[in-house]
């Protein structure tokens, strides 16, 4: 059986549990990410909140958000 693999999707995983709602990750990441009322980052296009979908072209600005984030609070995921 043939069939195409597709590409495995990668997600930007925010643990709550650490998250201070400092903001950084939405100013680095702000293609996918916008602030809540309070300062946490949600998904910009109002979809997922703890995984947020991550596409080829945004990785880069995906992993800085991860690299910088004062409390350690993100990480990117396969999906």
């Amino acid at each position: 059986m043939t069939g195409r693999r597709s590409e495995p999707s990668t997600a930007l995983h925010v643990d709550w549990t650490r998250c201070r709602g400092r903001g950084l990750c939405t100013e680095l990441f702000a293609e996918r990410l916008a602030r809540d009322e309070w300062g946490y980052p949600i998904a910009r296009d109002g979809g997922a909140t703890r995984d947020v979908p991550v596409r080829a072209d945004e990785l880069e600005a995906a992993r800085d958000a991860v690299a910088m984030c004062p409390l350690q609070a993100l990480r990117l995921v396969r999906r």
